[in-house]
Parts: structure tokens; C-alpha cells; sequence
């Protein structure tokens, strides 16, 4: 099952990109359709406002996507993403140039 670090919004019952939101290990199915994340199932969705993901369970949409060096992954929020400890020096080397593990080839 491929993993990667990153970035994860929750958008639904917030204002525009003002959900809770973090910098972490997202584990994807086979085919990138499916990711699990903080015990969550989450399953890719065309059409969604503002979100590429969507809770099975809670019906929650969120935001899925790759961390920005430049730290601008929220586009209008007030505070950074909460960064989960085990996903912390990866993504600080990220930061530093280093790209992030998976993604060494692009």
C-alpha cells in the first residue's frame, strides 16, 4: 500500500479553507481511490466544491494534496497545518529541499 506525507483539510462545516488541518502519513489503495488517515476511510470524489475526498463513514469532505515548500497549502486560513510527529523530520528535510519520501523521482 503506498504512503506518503501530506497535507489533509477537513472543509466540511467550515468557512473556505478555515478547517482543522494537517501534515501527515496518508496510506493510499492501489489504485489512489482510497486513503486512510487518522482511522479514517477516505474515498476520492469528482464534482466536490471545494474537497477531493470524502469520509465513507461521516460523509466529511476533505482536502488531500501534496505539502507546498512554500507552506501556503491553506489558502486562506489563519494557521498553519498541525504537523503529526512521525511525518515531523521527513517533512522538515522537505522544507530543506529534500524531496519527500516516494517521491525522489517526481
Amino acid at each position: 500500500m503506498p504512503r506518503r506525507i501530506m497535507f489533509v483539510q477537513l472543509k466540511t462545516g467550515y468557512d473556505t479553507d478555515r478547517g482543522p488541518s494537517w501534515i501527515g502519513w496518508v496510506d493510499f489503495s492501489k489504485t489512489w481511490s482510497t486513503a486512510y488517515f487518522h482511522g479514517r476511510t477516505l474515498r476520492r470524489a469528482a464534482g466536490l466544491y471545494d474537497a477531493n475526498f470524502h469520509d465513507v463513514d461521516t460523509g466529511e469532505e476533505f482536502w488531500v494534496s501534496g505539502p507546498k515548500q512554500d507552506r501556503t497549502d491553506t489558502r486562506y486560513g489563519p494557521t498553519r497545518p498541525e504537523i503529526e510527529p512521525d511525518a515531523a523530520r521527513a517533512y522538515r528535510a522537505f522544507l530543506d529541499g529534500t524531496p519527500l519520501p516516494g517521491r525522489e523521482n517526481g
